[in-house]
């Protein structure tokens, strides 16, 4: 693939592009939880054409009928391979980079940090193959607006500066 080709798909924006559509957390995944939580991120005809998935045995039976039923076609990468899957291990990296590392957790206390930072990561974190914008884009503000001020986000462990009117 020749430079303009990779810059023409680095250039393009789709819905699911950097953004987090869902998360749980559990202590005993199993494949049929695994199965509920795919239709709970993509409800009546939301679904991606794609799936890219490792080869974990929690992908069983009931995961699998319930994808093909969504209509999503499944990648499997090759065993031992994370870097095939590059987009979900950079963002469990930034989970655990940006968010984890800060705070002693329990179950209860980790949904709750990562409910607060999927909410920072949709919308208030820029990336740069996105021009530096979030996902979820956010408007302009005129540099004349007013003074600038910073609202804590995940708990005070990042922050959103917006300007406001004097």
């Amino acid at each position: 693939m020749g430079p303009k080709m990779l810059r023409h798909r680095v250039g393009r924006r789709s819905t699911f592009q950097r953004r987090v559509p869902h998360f749980n957390v559990t202590k005993h995944p199993t494949a049929d939880w695994t199965a509920h939580q795919i239709v709970q991120a993509f409800p009546e005809k939301t679904a991606p054409r794609h799936l890219v998935r490792d080869r974990d045995g929690i992908y069983g039976y009931d995961f699998t009928a319930r994808v093909d039923g969504l209509g999503i076609r499944q990648v499997p990468i090759s065993a031992r391979s994370p870097w095939q899957n590059c987009y979900a291990e950079r963002i469990i990296g930034n989970i655990r980079r940006e968010c984890l590392h800060h705070v002693v957790i329990n179950e209860w206390h980790l949904r709750r940090i990562l409910r607060s930072y999927v909410d920072y990561y949709n919308r208030s974190r820029t990336h740069l193959s996105l021009d530096k914008d979030a996902p979820e884009s956010r408007p302009t503000q005129d540099l004349q607006a007013g003074r600038i001020i910073q609202i804590p986000e995940v708990g005070g462990l990042h922050h959103r500066y917006e300007r406001v009117a004097a």
